[in-house]
């Protein structure tokens, strides 16, 4: 059977970053904003979060050349970027793989007004926001200028659409944020609201964690990608990286 599909396909959150480390700091000290002057577009990676992409390099050079992504699309981040780029330099894949491909719709949620805020700076400078997030949920809830997670489903519906396209049955490998990992999973599992906010519930996606799908053609009438493992983070457990989960730098109100 040809699949639509690709044969494998890798999910992975970027690496730990500067804003990672920066919201953890305002929250400690109980600031209202988190003290990062870049835009979060241009965010790097922390010495850590280098450490980390390095560590998941090096776990899938492990793997036998023809069990290694052909093709990476990453999110347009530098974090995410930078963590694509060090998965390449430690020979993690296929020797036929093309340059990465960058795509916007991997992209890390946008928060609007919201932006740079702790949940207590929400609190103090948005508690209207505070207030109809309690009451419509997460889910749904967009803050002004801003995304909702329905609207990052939107656009990562459209870049499943292109990724089945043109790499059926090619192993593929999508470097992005902890929304994009569960949001996929929605997706890709046909998942309600209530299952998704559960596993969003259960803890958060690790740095450089990996979440893996295969496609199966045993499932449904025409085949489908079927989960395999969520948030794996042997490979950095066996580098000895640390392992970390800190939502991003505007991930107050994730």
């Amino acid at each position: 059977m040809q699949s639509r599909w690709p044969s494998r396909l890798w999910i992975v959150r970027h690496g730990e970053s500067a804003g990672n480390v920066a919201r953890d700091l305002a929250r400690n000290a109980g600031a209202i904003r988190i003290a990062i002057g870049a835009r979060d577009v241009d965010v790097p990676l922390s010495e850590l979060g280098e450490t980390q992409a390095k560590a998941l390099g090096r776990w899938f050079a492990s793997q036998p050349e023809n069990e290694r992504p052909q093709i990476v699309i990453t999110s347009t981040y530098r974090r995410a970027q930078d963590t694509a780029a060090a998965v390449r330099r430690a020979g993690g894949l296929s020797a036929d793989a093309p340059p990465n491909v960058v795509d916007e719709r991997l992209r890390e949620r946008e928060f609007g007004v919201l932006d740079r805020l702790t949940s207590a700076g929400i609190r103090e400078l948005h508690p209207e926001q505070a207030e109809l997030r309690r009451a419509i949920g997460k889910f749904y809830h967009r803050p002004p200028g801003g995304e909702s997670w329905c609207d990052v489903i939107l656009r990562l519906r459209s870049a499943l659409d292109t990724i089945s396209l043109h790499y059926p049955g090619k192993r593929v490998l999508l470097v992005g944020h902890q929304v994009v990992v569960l949001c996929l999973r929605y997706l890709l599992e046909t998942l309600s609201e209530a299952e998704l906010l559960a596993i969003d519930a259960h803890g958060d996606v690790v740095n450089c964690g990996v979440t893996e799908y295969r496609f199966d053609p045993t499932v449904l009438p025409n085949g489908a990608l079927a989960l395999t493992r969520y948030n794996f983070a042997a490979p950095l457990h066996q580098a000895g990286a640390p392992v970390t989960a800190r939502p991003d730098s505007t991930g107050a109100a994730r």
